[in-house]
């Protein structure tokens, strides 16, 4: 996975309570809910590239 980085956020009050609200129904973290909306629409906007496949291990009998 990517490295992490910290960014500061404003958002107004009405906007986080719905993320917020979001995310528990969802059993993510505020954190990993903003994440998760902003990797599906840069998805869906071309922006971000599609993740890397990681090949599959093979098991050996």
């Amino acid at each position: 996975m990517a490295e992490k980085k910290a960014y500061p956020l404003r958002i107004g009050a009405d906007v986080l309570e719905a993320m917020q609200r979001w995310a528990d129904d969802d059993l993510r973290s505020l954190n990993a809910q903003i994440e998760y909306v902003l990797r599906a629409q840069l998805r869906q906007a071309g922006r971000l590239r599609p993740p890397v496949p990681t090949p599959a291990v093979e098991e050996k009998e």
